[in-house]
């Protein structure tokens, strides 16, 4: 197995700190937006890990573990585990200016839930901070980067439609973030799996269904709707940094 390790030197090292000082580790991915292909995807898992005090305190940093089957550089292909684990200040930073990757694990429930300390739990319970107005422009960003590369035939997955000639999961993720981002300003909250007919919709474009012509025209909707979104949502600008810092320093 693969293995990347953050700032810490000592792979077993981080590894270590990742595993026991786990409070929430989930599956991310297709298959936890119920959008899932066994035949072709990996398994992606994200966890948050709370460091011992040397790396708190002291001059030792930790930021993230990486575990992935594949070595570095080569692709993940059926079943292969690709897993980070984030020091909880530094997950809590990243969520705060609207990662949309990142902010998953907020709303992951179930059997999708593989790890979940007491920690864990009040993390999760606090998601109202994070989310934000600020969120929304995040995904906007991710959904506009997503489409121009679309447009300009820079996929990056390895899905293509021999119909159609695209990329049928890098297109379908791209229509995700932006159903999911419109939600989000909506609602506060992300449902997983996603609910019919959008799931629907989504596994059609991953079947390579719609024109590569359908589909452009499909990420411009999904654009024009999360712009509409962000434009009314009633969602504060930034996310509540104080009950966050509350909450990061009770729980160190």
């Amino acid at each position: 197995m693969g293995v990347l390790a953050s700032k810490e030197p000592d792979p077993e090292r981080a590894r270590q700190i990742a595993e026991e000082g786990c409070v929430l580790r989930t599956l991310v991915g297709s298959s936890v937006h119920g959008l899932g292909n066994p035949a072709t995807d990996d398994r992606d898992e994200m966890g948050v890990c709370i460091e011992p005090e040397e790396y708190v305190l002291g001059l030792r940093e930790f930021e993230h573990f990486v575990s992935r089957t594949q070595a570095e550089g080569r692709p993940s292909g059926p079943g292969d585990l690709d897993l980070t684990v984030y020091g909880l200040r530094k997950w809590c930073r990243l969520a705060m200016r609207g990662s949309p990757t990142v902010l998953l694990i907020l709303f992951v429930e179930g059997k999708d839930v593989l790890v979940r300390s007491e920690i864990g739990e009040q993390l999760q319970r606090l998601a109202p901070a994070f989310v934000s107005r600020r969120t929304g422009e995040a995904f906007l960003g991710y959904l506009n980067a997503q489409r121009r590369a679309f447009e300009d035939e820079r996929p990056r997955t390895r899905e293509r439609s021999a119909e159609h000639g695209y990329d049928t999961k890098y297109a379908m993720h791209a229509l995700r973030i932006g159903e999911q981002g419109r939600e989000l300003l909506e609602s506060g909250r992300i449902t997983l799996p996603i609910a019919e007919p959008q799931r629907s919709h989504l596994m059609a474009v991953r079947r390579g269904e719609p024109t590569q012509a359908e589909v452009k025209a499909m990420l411009d909707q999904a654009e024009s709707c999360l712009q509409r979104a962000l434009a009314s949502t009633l969602l504060p600008e930034r996310a509540d940094g104080d009950a966050i810092n509350a909450f990061l320093v009770d729980a160190y």
